[in-house]
């Protein structure tokens, strides 16, 4: 679907196919599935910012569904709803569809399915107590595919600008031992978390450092948000890893954690 200025791309389709699409040289979009569910939605517009939402997803392809363990609320509270939402609003975005607990996009792929309940804050995940391992290569061949896709996107984007940044949004749950019981201390749990561990900081500060200044000034409700750098999270993620490896001195990739004091 072609609209003047963006170009909006859905990731869908039948399993082992690449889907091709109207971009010219974005490749492999996606694999497809043996259902209609979308794996992401990449939006194409003009700028060299470019935002993202690899945990907005709740959706499970059905084999995996079929071998869950762990409830629909208990998944939500880890994943990152409305993510998707804040980063519709930058031209160039990409929102991911599938949960987490599916393939984890901001981990490398040695450990992007969660297989033990200490790689997943101690939740059971799986029904049995080890997923099988086709089910398993079928996850990481998605989690591969979507960082082909992403290589792809930026490449465009690095050739039409000499700089880039990449906005990593995400939520993170600040009440771990559930809705009723005390939240973390504010001390331990900003509003908003920047995460800047694999970047070049001092290289990169004229950005990072305006990114905040602004968001702790604005008036939120009547009151100033708490932003700070690498308490909560560190940045420490796949995404920006691999953005800081492939693009070194041109491309700027920033974890923003909103605290999920909104739901």
């Amino acid at each position: 679907m072609v609209r003047y200025g963006a170009l909006r791309v859905a990731a869908t389709g039948s399993p082992g196919v690449a889907t091709e699409t109207a971009v010219k040289r974005l490749k492999r979009v996606t694999r497809t599935l043996n259902d209609s569910r979308s794996l992401w939605t990449v939006e194409h517009g003009l700028g060299p910012v470019v935002a993202t939402a690899i945990h907005d997803g709740h959706e499970l392809r059905p084999e995996i569904a079929a071998q869950m363990s762990i409830s629909d609320a208990d998944r939500l509270r880890e994943e990152d709803p409305f993510t998707g939402e804040a980063v519709r609003g930058v031209p160039t975005h990409i929102i991911a569809h599938r949960s987490r607990f599916e393939f984890d996009l901001n981990r490398g792929s040695e450990d992007a399915v969660y297989r033990t309940p200490a790689e997943c804050w101690g939740l059971q995940v799986w029904s049995t107590e080890r997923l099988a391992d086709d089910l398993v290569q079928r996850s990481l061949e998605l989690h591969s595919e979507y960082y082909r896709m992403l290589n792809d996107l930026l490449d465009q984007v690095a050739e039409r600008h000499e700089r880039f940044l990449l906005i990593d949004v995400h939520s993170y749950n600040h009440r771990r031992d559930g809705s009723t019981a005390p939240p973390t201390p504010q001390e331990a749990a900003p509003d908003i978390n920047i995460g800047t561990f694999s970047m070049p900081r001092d290289e990169w500060a004229f950005l990072v450092d305006k990114l905040m200044e602004a968001m702790a000034t604005f008036n939120f409700n009547g009151r100033r948000l708490d932003v700070r750098e690498n308490v909560a999270f560190q940045g420490r993620g796949e995404q920006t890893r691999f953005v800081h490896n492939r693009y070194p001195g041109r491309g700027c990739a920033i974890a923003l954690e909103f605290k999920k004091f909104f739901m």
